[in-house]
């Protein structure tokens, strides 16, 4: 087989979102304050966006704000008062540790447990990356 038949092959077996485009948008955290709680009122669409399980996501958001929080419907309830903009720093931050490939930057990863250990698997390029695990 010559270069150019062997390079199709591969490009075949390849997902098609190695050749997409699409910039990935980092989804924008609606947030209001009620009493002492602070509310996430689009929780579950950044969870869907970002394609990772809502209790994770509120494990870690609720680990890094070092408070308590539930998830009802559609948004996540954390205990104290939370300004909007710190909940995007952590979403952020979550993305960069939990959801971004470290060898391509794309966000198009999912969570694979092998061994008792979580890996992140990038859909893009293979790559695979323990992760830490969350805080208790």
């Amino acid at each position: 087989m010559s270069y150019d038949e062997l390079l199709k092959r591969a490009r075949k077996q390849l997902p098609e979102k190695v050749f997409e485009e699409d910039r990935f948008k980092i989804p924008t955290v609606q947030a209001v304050i009620e009493g002492n709680k602070s509310i996430v009122t689009n929780f579950k669409q950044i969870a869907t966006t970002i394609n990772r399980d809502e209790n994770h996501l509120l494990k870690y958001l609720a680990g890094e704000l070092a408070t308590s929080a539930t998830i009802e419907g559609n948004r996540a309830v954390f205990a104290g008062k939370h300004s909007r903009y710190n909940l995007q720093k952590l979403l952020e931050k979550y993305l960069e540790e939990y959801v971004r490939c470290g060898e391509c930057h794309k966000y198009d990863t999912h969570f694979e447990t092998i061994s008792r250990i979580l890996y992140k698997r990038c859909e893009a390029c293979g790559a695979t990356t323990a992760v830490k695990p969350l805080r208790k």
